[in-house]
């Protein structure tokens, strides 16, 4: 067999596999699921409302032929772009694969069908609720997300990689700020 059938016959299984085994490996969450992942960021993160973590990869490739700088990213190889909105487990809730690399990661997001409904308010989060420990008033529930991705409603960035040190700096001393920043490299 040639190249060129081989690569349709996998392309072709890859498709036929992601069909039929999407729903039992990246079911969308139903309101009790989102409530679940929500209560484990509060826990685990102590973010409130918090259902999902947002963040695109590179995927390296081939150079697919006539293609020309489609799929070349600002890393310097081809590639295609991972999507995914992860739980506070690190589990996906929400993939979209096959972007091209030169794509950034917020229009690579908003051009995914996760995306789009996100930003529509149709992703099916669950109706907003006050915070914990309060008496309102009820706010939604949120995606987080780096710089990198345009805001909404329910898409935020925590706080800023630059508003974390300053914070980091300004509220220990230096032997527990060495040791915070050692931590997250």
């Amino acid at each position: 067999m040639g190249i060129p059938t081989i690569s349709r016959i996998v392309r072709d299984t890859c498709r036929a596999l992601w069909e039929v085994l999407r729903e039992d490996f990246i079911p969308h969450p139903t309101t009790e699921q989102w409530l679940q992942i929500a209560d484990k960021f509060l826990e685990s993160c102590q973010l409130p409302n918090c259902v999902g973590a947002v963040d695109g990869k590179h995927i390296r490739i081939v150079k697919p032929s006539g293609s020309g700088s489609e799929f070349y990213n600002y890393k310097k190889y081809f590639s295609i772009i991972l999507m995914a909105i992860a739980d506070a487990d690190y589990r996906f809730v929400a993939v979209d694969i096959g972007a091209d690399g030169r794509t950034n990661d917020s229009m690579a997001f908003k051009i995914s069908a996760m995306g789009r409904l996100l930003y529509s308010k149709d992703f099916g989060l669950p109706p907003p609720r006050p915070l914990p420990d309060t008496d309102g008033p009820s706010m939604p529930f949120v995606v987080v997300g780096d710089e990198a991705f345009q805001m909404c409603e329910n898409l935020i960035e925590p706080y800023s990689s630059r508003d974390l040190l300053r914070c980091c700096l300004l509220d220990s001393g230096p032997a527990t700020t060495q040791r915070s920043l050692l931590r997250s490299q």
